[in-house]
């Protein structure tokens, strides 16, 4: 079979032949026919990750064919017993495990769900890894309802689209940030109620103007700002980190979180519960995920430069198979 691998952090992907997966009892051999990228498989070709282990085939979701049903696969393995938190043996597809960016991939029985009918696949093969990540951030440890006021940074990736499409299904007011002023206005332009700049150096008394206070943000970037996501919050807000794109938390006083009785919490993926319910979410309200470009299989490595530029509104998609 065809796939993308990485033979060595730091260096393009190769499009090389590579032995297909052998048949096993309890796993699943899925045809690809298209693969999303997200942030994970940049970092990992950089050699910002742990546990990297080349040569590799990256990707996490896909969307394609398994004894003749269209399918997307749970890229989450292994996650235990506790529905609070992953187990010491939870896996993401795409490392260690070959991934999606392939034309066959391996994966357990219980991953394998429906193609949402109202999806293409290239819609589909947005949704398994972003959508599982955002939906646990909001519903299960923001626990967020229709009467929250949401603010989701970063708006244009993947995870923080799928918050903004699920909260906005749900009846939420939600509010955005971003550095760019055409993501803020496509954000708005799909329901969100306003945004700010984020490199405005006030954009948090901007925020409090728009909003008179938020009650729950998803974050995926953390870093100097995160103080300002505090001032913004109203009493009994919860503040959900899912990614650190812009590095450490740095100069955040602990007074305002505990006089105004903060809720800070981490979340990582999710339970195979969660990723069932967010695709009942799917097709319940027929949310269809926004994908941003298409690439061939050679050009792959033009889908990472694409990711990289941070110029992206939606998932990247990379065709792998007709």
């Amino acid at each position: 079979m065809r796939a993308a691998v990485l033979k060595k952090t730091g260096e393009p992907l190769h499009v090389i032949d590579w032995p297909a997966p052998a048949e096993e009892l309890g796993r699943s051999i899925i045809q690809v026919k298209y693969a999303g990228l997200n942030h994970r498989d940049l970092w990992i070709t950089k050699g910002q990750y742990a546990g990297i282990q080349t040569p590799i085939i990256l990707g996490s979701d896909l969307a394609g064919t398994c004894r003749g049903v269209d399918v997307i696969a749970n890229p989450a393995f292994n996650w235990g017993d506790d529905p609070r938190f992953q187990s010491k043996s939870f896996e993401i597809l795409g490392l260690p495990s070959m991934g999606t960016l392939a034309e066959q991939v391996f994966v357990p029985d219980s991953a394998v769900f429906p193609v949402p009918g109202h999806l293409s696949a290239e819609q589909a093969a947005s949704l398994p890894l972003a959508g599982l990540t955002a939906y646990r951030a909001l519903m299960k440890r923001a626990q967020a309802w229709k009467e929250d006021k949401v603010l989701i940074t970063g708006i244009g990736g993947g995870v923080a689209l799928f918050a903004l499409q699920f909260a906005l299904a749900l009846g939420m007011e939600v509010y955005v940030s971003s550095s760019s002023q055409n993501k803020i206005e496509r954000a708005v332009k799909m329901g969100a109620r306003a945004g700010v700049n984020y490199l405005s150096p006030d954009w948090e008394k901007e925020l409090l103007n728009q909003s008179s206070g938020i009650d729950v943000v998803i974050d995926g970037a953390s870093g100097s700002d995160f103080s300002k996501l505090v001032k913004v919050c109203n009493p009994g807000a919860r503040i959900v980190i899912y990614g650190g794109t812009r590095g450490a938390i740095q100069n955040l006083s602990p007074q305002p979180v505990f006089w105004k009785q903060l809720s800070i919490l981490g979340s990582t993926m999710g339970s195979p519960s969660d990723f069932a319910e967010m695709v009942d979410l799917v097709n319940q309200y027929k949310i269809i995920p926004i994908v941003d470009s298409v690439f061939e299989l050679d050009n792959v490595n033009h889908a990472f430069s694409r990711m990289e530029s941070g110029l992206q509104f939606g998932k990247i998609i990379v065709k792998v198979h007709n």
